[in-house]
């Protein structure tokens, strides 16, 4: 479709988000290569993975369809076994108490909490490390 219905400014901001994806396509590309020896050496030598639960907006603690490992200790990052990267805080309605959640992967990123505040951030690196030595519970 041609841009030439839109003004300057909006091709302007159409730019920016497309290369703010492309910078994320490509971040979660470098994150996979560190996900994917994570998930080799976990399931080589351990911490075995979890059934992972995940947070309702409201506040609900529910079941998810995977299994997987927590990479913070307030359990709101997760990996699964097949390498993909969750946000285990998700919109959910009454029914998800009952039947739980499927999770859907998102993009990985390198840094762990950026622009957070609680303390919890760092490098994706660190937090791999983390779980593999045991620092972050996963019961």
């Amino acid at each position: 479709m041609s841009d030439e219905h839109l003004t300057q400014r909006q091709r302007d901001a159409k730019k920016r988000a497309e290369l703010t994806a492309n910078a994320a396509r490509a971040e979660a590309a470098r994150a996979q290569t560190f996900i994917d020896e994570f998930v080799a050496t976990a399931t080589e030598q351990g911490p075995a993975p979890h059934p992972l639960k995940a947070t309702t907006m409201d506040g609900v603690v529910v079941k998810t369809d995977k299994v997987g490992w927590y990479l913070r200790t307030n359990k709101s990052l997760a990996i699964d076994t097949d390498g993909n990267y969750y946000s285990l805080v998700v919109p959910a309605g009454f029914m998800a108490r009952f039947r739980g959640v499927q999770l859907v992967p998102t993009l990985a990123t390198m840094q762990i909490g950026k622009g957070g505040r609680d303390g919890e951030t760092g490098d994706l690196r660190e937090f791999l490390a983390w779980v593999l030595d045991g620092t972050i519970p996963q019961d």
